[in-house]
């Protein structure tokens, strides 16, 4: 079956002409980077997690899964190595934007916001402190780099590239969905502090919401019982890996296998993330 693109994380494969089959690696990337290792499972952690959310938002925005069930696959990925990490989905025409939404100020954001008090353009409250969340969610988009990093872009860039209208549209469906579902998570446990979207348009024009959906690789996860303004934050998602490399001084340009307690530690994280949201063991 033709592969059509092969990312960080994902494999994409073209299924016919308006379906795609999106299959979930257990590969981690840090820094714009490929990790030497694979954490277990973590794949089908991801691919549980979308679904989940997919499922929880579309009475609001469309998506476009078909199934999640092996049955439903076409043949070649009807076997147990694409079982619980893969999707069929609809062929979208997708949107040259990451559609990036920020609750709480941190990461980049903070780092901005501390050198002239704005973030992608926004002019936000004096005074904040690190981790502090924002009076209303924002709307941060960048552009989709296909080496190197995403650069972050205005909303008056964002209309240049795909339309006022649309994005508009956009802004405010992105936004939507980010509020409802951290609104969720934080009766969970968890706070989402900013997270990253994809949309597309259908054969008929319609927004979908599409790729992966506030997993731990999109999203900034915070557990709520230890959350406190003004340092940063502890985290289910990747920054653990990420702190690890950064305190290790880990060179990228000549990578080194990451030690088995600081991949069984990020899955863990994963997991957790998981059982939480959805409240099934994994």
């Amino acid at each position: 079956m033709k592969k059509i693109s092969s990312g960080k994380v994902r494999e994409i494969y073209e299924v016919d002409s308006d379906k795609l089959m999106l299959v979930v690696s257990d590969r981690i990337s840090a820094f714009d980077v490929i990790l030497p290792n694979q954490v277990p499972d973590k794949g089908k952690v991801l691919n549980r997690i979308s679904e989940f959310w997919f499922n929880y938002t579309n009475d609001f925005v469309k998506n476009h899964v078909i199934s999640t069930s092996i049955e439903d696959f076409p043949d070649e990925f009807k076997k147990p190595e694409f079982e619980d990490r893969s999707m069929l989905v609809k062929k979208l025409k997708m949107l040259p934007i990451e559609c990036i939404v920020r609750g709480y100020i941190t990461g980049s954001g903070w780092k901005s916001y501390i050198e002239n008090g704005t973030v992608c353009g926004i002019t936000l409250p004096k005074g904040l402190q690190e981790s502090q969340k924002l009076p209303e969610p924002i709307f941060t988009p960048s552009t989709k780099a296909t080496e190197g990093h995403d650069e972050n872009i205005s909303f008056e860039q964002t209309c240049s590239l795909i339309g006022k209208d649309l994005a508009t549209k956009v802004r405010d469906t992105a936004i939507n969905i980010y509020k409802r579902c951290a609104e969720y998570a934080l009766t969970k446990g968890i706070i989402i502090a900013d997270t990253k979207f994809e949309f597309g348009l259908d054969e008929n024009g319609d927004l979908v919401l599409g790729d992966e959906v506030l997993t731990p690789d999109s999203s900034r996860f915070w557990p709520a019982d230890e959350y406190e303004v003004g340092r940063s934050q502890k985290s289910f998602d990747k920054q653990y890996m990420r702190d690890w490399l950064k305190r290790t001084h880990w060179d990228a340009e000549n990578p080194t296998p990451i030690p088995d307690d600081v991949i069984n530690t990020t899955r863990a994280k994963y997991v957790e993330a998981y059982e939480r949201l959805t409240g099934k063991s994994f």
